[in-house]
């Protein structure tokens, strides 16, 4: 069980990024030889022989769009795999946080409501997976400032998904 709700990314900036991504380049599907891809559709890997896409993203630049906050330079984009087509989202069923090993390491950003960075940590992934996110989200949130967290790979700086205050 998480005490957090990840978040994968919605309906609505899916379909946009199906079309043209946030860097302006327009969407080329693939076939997924392998499986394994982390899904921001739907929070989960991806299945051999799935159609694919890799796309670049700005998390922190739609929030922004929606709340009215203004990150400034802190905006970023990067990569993140999704269903080529519509997919039913995240299973409700699944507990525990997405793309999670023991031994892997994870960025957990701060923003306050203007967008802007209100701090982070380094997250080495513990063998108790769900306890260590806990952890570090708690840590966040004791501070009131605080109102979204982003998780990303340190390996790749890949935004892996959000986490809003409680």
């Amino acid at each position: 069980m998480t005490g957090y709700q990840p978040r994968p990314i919605g309906p609505a900036a899916l379909a946009e990024l199906r079309a043209v991504d946030d860097a302006g380049r327009p969407c080329h599907p693939f076939t997924a030889a392998e499986g394994g891809h982390p899904l921001r559709c739907c929070l989960r890997g991806s299945e051999p022989g799935e159609r694919i896409a890799l796309v670049s993203y700005a998390p922190l630049r739609r929030w922004a769009a929606a709340t009215g906050a203004s990150p400034g330079v802190y905006d970023e984009q990067g990569p993140v795999f999704l269903h080529a087509e519509a997919c039913a989202g995240p299973d409700p069923g699944r507990e525990g946080y997405p793309f999670s090993r023991p031994g892997a390491l994870r960025t957990v950003r701060r923003y306050d409501a203007r967008g802007h960075i209100a701090g982070g940590r380094l997250l080495e992934i513990p063998a108790e997976e769900a306890k260590g996110f806990d952890a570090a989200l708690e840590e966040a949130f004791a501070d009131p400032e605080v109102v979204l967290v982003h998780v990303r790979a340190v390996e790749y700086g890949c935004f892996h998904f959000e986490v809003r205050r409680p």
